[in-house]
């Protein structure tokens, strides 16, 4: 498992915690395997939720894009590896609640989602950039975004790729709840706390029944997603937007 993911599983909670910090948390794709083995945890009884969160002050810059150009060039078979992750977090069957400190780009907004319950303080900052790297919408964001905020707001998130605050982040329902950076782990844990206290099949089968109706077609999603992503890494538009972005890295 890679150091750069922290789990941990005490009391019927999996904590996941990104610890990149000189990259901004930015994910490898060790870091989504490490994340995919930890969510499958979530299958045990005697798990009861799951904490997503991200050290020092970022959530996730997004994908390491080091590791898809070089997947890119050798037209891997790790471009399928972020795919199970988000299939594991669509289809994890107890509740998921994510801390959201400073930046959230690309896939650290798209993961969002596929959570239960959404906590971000007040520096927490959201974009959904992939257009501009020449790719096109991933994480099944083609269809919940629309369905969420309609295809105008979608329009602006996943094709203009406008980054949002927190508190907008809330008034369009992809946060829960904003706090300070200082106590955004504590209300975090008291939500958690709050899910522990329910009757655990209850909850599982509750969530089941709130995401049941569309799981098939967000996982079918999620895949057609994923193949025109993989092809958009190939094209001009996207190698030129690697390039630039690292030539800007370079300096």
């Amino acid at each position: 498992m890679s150091d750069q993911i922290c789990v941990s599983r005490e009391a019927g909670i999996v904590r996941i915690q990104l610890n990149r910090p000189d990259k901004k948390n930015a994910l490898t794709f060790a870091m989504y395997q490490a994340m995919t083995s930890a969510l499958l945890q979530a299958a045990d009884e005697d798990v009861r939720a799951v904490l997503i969160s991200g050290c020092a002050d970022s959530f996730t810059s997004g994908n390491d894009i080091g590791d898809f150009v070089a997947a890119a060039s050798r037209d891997s078979d790790d471009i399928r590896i972020p795919l199970d992750f988000l299939q594991a977090l669509a289809a994890c069957p107890v509740p998921v609640v994510a801390a959201v400190n400073g930046l959230a780009i690309g896939i650290g907004t798209s993961l969002l989602l596929h959570c239960d319950y959404v906590l971000a303080s007040n520096g927490a900052r959201l974009q959904m950039p992939f257009v501009r790297l020449g790719l096109v919408p991933e994480g099944c964001t083609s269809l919940l975004i629309p369905q969420l905020l309609g295809q105008r707001l979608a329009f602006e998130l996943l094709v203009l790729g406008n980054g949002i605050d927190a508190e907008r982040a809330a008034q369009l329902g992809i946060v829960n709840q904003v706090v300070s950076a200082e106590q955004l782990l504590p209300a975090a844990e008291a939500v958690l706390e709050q899910i522990c206290q329910l009757p655990p099949q209850a909850v599982r089968l509750s969530k089941q029944m709130l995401k049941g109706a569309q799981a098939d077609t967000v996982s079918a999603v999620i895949e057609s997603e994923g193949q025109l992503f993989k092809q958009r890494l190939f094209s001009r538009e996207a190698q030129a937007a690697f390039a630039a972005f690292a030539q800007r890295s370079a300096k």
